[in-house]
């Protein structure tokens, strides 16, 4: 009987050897990777799985983040060791990397070197105090990296950092764009030419320094023009996509010529146009109007398929500004009230372009009609105000005294409100039949009537794209950042996507897109019962292993007793 056992055992074992060397055998030729997140925080997205794929030569990463850190930095460490592992599965071994400390080097020389190297390279130092029961210390962190590729270098930058989130909103920010970041950084590595992008001027559009944060972004994946049309047929023959943001001054028919030929030639717009003139400065006073541009563009946008109505949209959904609450001759109170001419806006469709995107924030803002412009334009309605919308028509008295009245809420029933829209398809041109035959037939002009298939997107807000200056430095604030609220809102990454969208690169919106949960431990709780828990996690593990061996050591024994 006991020999009998030992061959069953002992066949069983080679069986189960056997088995395993399969199955190492048949793992090392597929490979498949469970992620069983919610988010699917482990999981690529396809499009960055496509761009691994056409590696043809090693992506050589060298991480400069490595040493004794404060926890989080530990975390972000972490996962970007898991998300280099990641890549390197789906680029058949085609990124290899290394992590570094550029200050383990005790020559204080040297290391100064290294440092100016890396800072010339694009990336940025930070001093980060460690708090721990024997005190405090200071180092300098190199949250980075630097990529080569065929002869080529790029900066990746890790940490994401921006006025309006926590330390931990922070991170989260940084962990969840990694896969983003580096395939960015792989994309414009390996792409040699870049779509070019022109921002329209002429027309009193914001500047260079209004547009800064949002110009710095996009160039890190499109080549940035300026361009005054001023009436030449071949202004725009280079670009890919334009940008109009908040012109306050007519177009001249021959730029709208060569923006309509512009579209019937496949280019697209990003409008980012305001009907009414609104000037916040006046606001010091205590009250301003919102009056009528007279842009010469609604034909063109009616032709296209939209209509920016002359109103200013009210939301009950807001941001907020500061008001002084005191009465006369009392010491100043200043709070931040609600102000419904500024609503915040969360995205609703699950587009692309505006999928998972936090907050947008608008500055008087007007209603966008979709008009018949024949079966061959598709509109997709983006972005609405909440339900508890109010319209008012030019010319609209802004009025501060508003916020220091409680809103009736009965009055905010228009309804959610277009503010953001996107056209796709064959577009008609605007001077259909309106030219004589000396221009319509002319092949210097080349003049056609319909368009091959393009798309535009329309938003009735010129701030939108427009950054706040620090009044002290005059240097820009982020894109989005409310500098009353001290909030971060969306509006950078928005525009992104729909420059994104425009230019062809969906790939970059769906993995931007991406949303991680930040689970957070709660600190005061870890405070209060560290003790309880170090007993659970340390007493429950070897309990269960010693009753385990007990109840295997009571049935051995009854087993072999009879």
């Amino acid at each position: 009987m006991n020999k009998k056992n030992k061959k069953r055992d002992l066949a069983a074992l080679v069986l189960a050897i056997t088995v395993v060397i399969l199955l190492n055998f048949v793992n090392s030729f597929v490979f498949h990777r469970f992620d069983l997140t919610s988010e699917k925080r482990y999981t690529l997205a396809p499009a960055t799985k496509a761009l691994l794929a056409k590696l043809d030569e090693v992506v050589y990463v060298k991480v400069y983040l490595d040493g004794d850190f404060p926890a989080g930095f530990k975390r972000l460490r972490n996962e970007t060791r898991e998300m280099l592992d990641e890549f390197r599965t789906y680029s058949h071994d085609n990124i290899e990397y290394e992590f570094i400390n550029p200050s383990e080097n005790p020559d204080k020389k040297q290391q100064n070197e290294l440092f100016k190297q890396l800072y010339d390279k694009g990336l940025q130092p930070f001093n980060v105090e460690d708090k721990t029961d024997e005190g405090s210390t200071q180092q300098v962190i190199w949250p980075g990296a630097i990529v080569s590729y065929h002869g080529r270098e790029a900066a990746w930058k890790l940490l994401k950092t921006s006025m309006g989130y926590s330390a931990e909103g922070q991170l989260n920010n940084s962990v969840q764009s990694l896969e983003y970041e580096f395939a960015s950084c792989i994309h414009n590595l390996t792409t040699d030419t870049h779509n070019e992008v022109g921002f329209i001027e002429g027309q009193g559009e914001l500047d260079t320094l209004a547009v800064d944060d949002i110009k710095n972004a996009l160039g890190e994946f499109y080549t940035l023009k300026r361009v005054k049309i001023g009436g030449q047929l071949g202004a725009l023959k280079d670009l890919t996509t334009i940008v109009i943001a908040k012109p306050d001054t007519a177009f001249s028919e021959q730029d709208k010529f060569v923006i309509d030929q512009f579209v019937m030639r496949g280019g697209k717009i990003l409008w980012c146009v305001d009907p009414l003139e609104t000037r916040v400065d006046s606001l010091a006073t205590g009250r301003t109007y919102g009056v009528a541009y007279d842009l010469k563009l609604d034909d063109m946008l009616f032709k296209y398929g939209v209509r920016l109505n002359q109103n200013l949209i009210l939301d009950l959904q807001s941001s907020a500004l500061p008001v002084n609450t005191a009465f006369h001759g009392q010491q100043p109170r200043v709070e931040l009230r609600p102000w419904v001419y500024v609503p915040v806006i969360l995205p609703t469709i699950n587009h692309p372009i505006v999928k998972n995107l936090d907050v947008i924030k608008f500055d008087y803002v007007s209603s966008i009609d979709m008009v018949d412009s024949g079966p061959g334009i598709n509109k997709t309605v983006l972005l609405t105000t909440s339900k508890n919308s109010k319209l008012l028509n030019a010319p609209v008295r802004v009025d501060m005294s508003r916020m220091r009245m409680q809103e009736d809420e009965s009055k905010f029933r228009a309804g959610p409100q277009p503010v953001a829209v996107l056209l796709e398809g064959q577009f008609e041109s605007l001077y259909k039949n309106r030219l004589p035959p000396s221009i319509a037939d002319s092949k210097d002009i080349g003049f056609t009537d319909h368009s091959v298939n393009t798309k535009m997107i329309v938003i009735s807000d010129g701030d939108i794209i427009r950054n706040d200056i620090q009044g002290s430095s005059g240097k820009p604030y982020p894109l989005g950042y409310d500098k009353y609220t001290k909030q971060q809102f969306g509006n950078k990454n928005f525009i992104l996507n729909c420059i994104n969208y425009l230019c062809d690169d969906s790939g970059l919106i769906s993995v931007r897109s991406r949303e991680l949960t930040l689970r957070l431990l709660d600190k005061k709780k870890i405070k209060d019962d560290k003790l309880k828990w170090q007993l659970i996690n340390t007493l429950i593990p070897l309990g269960l292993v010693l009753l385990y061996a007990i109840i295997h050591f009571i049935r051995r024994k009854r087993k072999y007793a009879n």
